[in-house]
């Protein structure tokens, strides 16, 4: 039996459906009611719901058997249908998948005897090899057990799946666990799963206390985890607001962990009680894109055929690269490129910053894959008008390799030397969730570009005259949840042509010193960013909003305790200088975000 899940899931992260039976109750069927036996008295029914997740996006949907074992359908009197219900719950499923989806043939805990006599291991094995045979038989391309609640649990389904060593199959835990204490169990199943004799294509958390305690969990599973590992968290459960209580799981909720789930490594997404359609799609719009750049295409500079040009020294490509090769202190401060197409008020913003001292202004690409005026048109301005040196950042996102190289030629005609490289936001986290995400290369990628035309060839190993005198930079998250990923990838960015590192905005510098201290031997010069709070919504905007940023409890409480707007946007400052203060031992610079594009703030923090 081919494993065509492991071939999807090795080549992009697989969306999963979310909920059948919540869908189910959404429609009138109650709970006293078998929601299995459903695929023979309502079929179109079922046939609809996994419909709707087909359309919303996902690549594999789960057959409605969860349930549909011996012991459980005799509760409803169908003891007797467990071949008919399971094959039907497969066709249901097979209906609506073309030849790019998969069925998921769902087995769950058979549950506790219906005539309070506890089943012996030897009926468990039989009732799970029961339904597990038929949805073989009927055609599922994997089998998938789901809230498995213990290693017993754990036991029979690989005993099981021993008798059908050519099927594949998922292992998905009940995510029910506390962090706290739950490695050593979480690394015993593993070791159970790794002596097993039919291995399983992933292993998967599903199910749980709803998306926040999932990642938790997810950080103890993915360093002892040898697996693709699939996530399906639930809706959680209501919090109380205001003495109300509310799910807090929207679509975008889900989303913005579904995105930490994958940037920790997970390979498949998708959803359990309570999440529908609805989410899945968020989920498609966010994903699909992301899951480019974490599998970025191999990229290979075509080798010269003509002798490749002494890239020019660095302290000789621009003024900003000259002070950081002498080792003096520069500051920068970012302003974003408004969205309509008069640069009168920017301008005076960069007079500004040059007139107090600063080095440079830096100039955001699409952030949050907004739409903004040319942000190579800006950085022009910027040093023609102002007198005030750019530092251009370049998005993988929009273009492809041939037009990004373009630009870079078109800046290095116009001496915009400054670069800050980086892959770029998905589409989703904009207005423009519909645009089309390019993602050729990833920063990485196209460091190696500009790495190539400072010695005079281009892409295509032809000379493009002389060489160009790019400053190239890269960005660095001294908060990422998978830092040994993010350390990996900035030695990566280093020997494809970083000169230069600016962090996402930091609040707290003790994870930017630790990673400053690991990449030491690089020997680059890290430029720290800061971002003065305008006020406490912005401080929630940051904290929960923007990825990669994390505002410490104690930064909130500071802002929250200022009472005006003007007391929250002052405090913001303090503590943008208290920031700067703590890691100016450790750091060459900062660039300092001027919000909602007030640079009196930025200068502010900078006096």
């Amino acid at each position: 039996m081919t494993d065509k899940l492991k071939a999807m899931l090795d080549k992009q992260i697989v969306i999963f459906d979310g909920a059948t039976g919540t869908e189910l109750y959404k429609r009138d069927f109650f709970i006293n009611s078998s929601y299995e036996g459903l695929v023979l008295s309502n079929p179109d029914v079922v046939a609809e719901i996994h419909q709707s997740y087909i359309d919303a996006g996902a690549d594999v949907i789960t057959t409605n058997t969860y349930g549909a074992n011996r012991n459980k359908l005799q509760r409803f009197g169908l003891g007797d249908k467990v071949a008919e219900i399971n094959r039907k719950g497969v066709e249901l499923a097979r209906g609506v998948c073309g030849e790019d989806h998969l069925v998921g043939g769902s087995v769950g805990p058979i549950g506790e005897s219906s005539y309070g006599k506890a089943l012996t291991d030897a009926e468990i094995r039989d009732i799970l090899a029961e339904q597990v045979g038929v949805l073989i038989d009927a055609g599922a391309d994997f089998i998938l057990f789901e809230s498995l609640p213990n290693e017993k649990g754990l036991e029979y389904a690989l005993e099981v799946m021993a008798g059908f060593p050519e099927v594949p199959y998922v292992l998905s835990f009940s995510g029910e666990y506390e962090p706290e204490g739950c490695h050593n169990y979480m690394a015993r199943l593993i070791t159970v799963i790794q002596v097993a004799a039919h291995s399983p294509t992933a292993v998967g958390l599903n199910c749980g206390s709803g998306a926040d305690g999932t990642l938790s969990l997810l950080e103890v599973l993915m360093p002892l985890c040898p697996y693709p590992v699939i996530v399906q968290p639930n809706a959680g459960v209501p919090k109380s607001v205001d003495n109300r209580m509310m799910y807090m799981c929207s679509p975008e909720y889900l989303t913005t962990y579904v995105v930490r789930y994958v940037n920790l490594g997970a390979r498949g997404v998708g959803g359990c009680c309570g999440i529908g359609p609805e989410h899945i799609r968020d989920v498609v719009r966010s994903v699909r894109p992301l899951s480019k750049t974490l599998v970025a295409p191999q990229f290979r500079v075509i080798e010269a055929e003509i002798p490749l040009l002494d890239p020019i020294p660095v302290g000789e490509r621009s003024k900003l690269a000259a002070k950081l090769a002498r080792g003096e202190w520069v500051t920068s401060v970012e302003v974003t490129p408004p969205r309509g197409f008069d640069l009168e008020s920017t301008i005076q913003k960069a007079i500004q910053c040059r007139e107090a001292g600063v080095d440079a202004m830096n100039i955001p690409d699409g952030p949050r894959a907004s739409s903004r005026i040319s942000p190579i048109v800006t950085a022009i301005e910027i040093q023609e008008k102002a007198g005030l040196e750019a530092i251009l950042h370049c998005c993988c996102r929009d273009k492809n390799l041939i037009g990004m190289q373009a630009d870079l030629l078109g800046c290095a005609c116009k001496g915009i030397n400054n670069i800050l490289f980086i892959t770029g936001d998905p589409p989703k986290l904009g207005d423009y969730p519909f645009a089309s995400a390019v993602f050729d290369v990833d920063s990485i990628g196209i460091l190696k570009v500009q790495s190539q035309l400072n010695r005079g060839v281009d892409i295509g190993g032809k000379t493009i005259g002389k060489q160009t005198a790019f400053f190239g930079g890269a960005g660095a998250d001294p908060n990422a949840l998978d830092m040994e990923r993010e350390l990996r990838r900035l030695r990566e960015k280093v020997a494809s042509g970083a000169e230069f590192i600016i962090t996402q905005p930091v609040f707290d510098v003790a994870p930017l010193l630790k990673m400053i201290e690991a990449i030491a031997a690089l020997n680059v010069p890290v430029i720290a960013g800061i971002w003065p709070l305008a006020s406490y919504r912005n401080a929630e905007f940051m904290k929960n909003e923007v990825p990669g940023v994390v505002v410490p409890d104690a930064v909130m409480s500071r802002m929250a305790g200022a009472e005006s707007k003007e007391a929250q946007r002052l405090e913001g400052i303090a503590i943008a200088r208290e920031s700067i203060a703590a890691i100016r031992h450790a750091v060459k610079g900062v660039q300092v975000s001027a919000p909602f594009g007030n640079v009196g703030t930025a200068l502010e923090v900078l006096k």
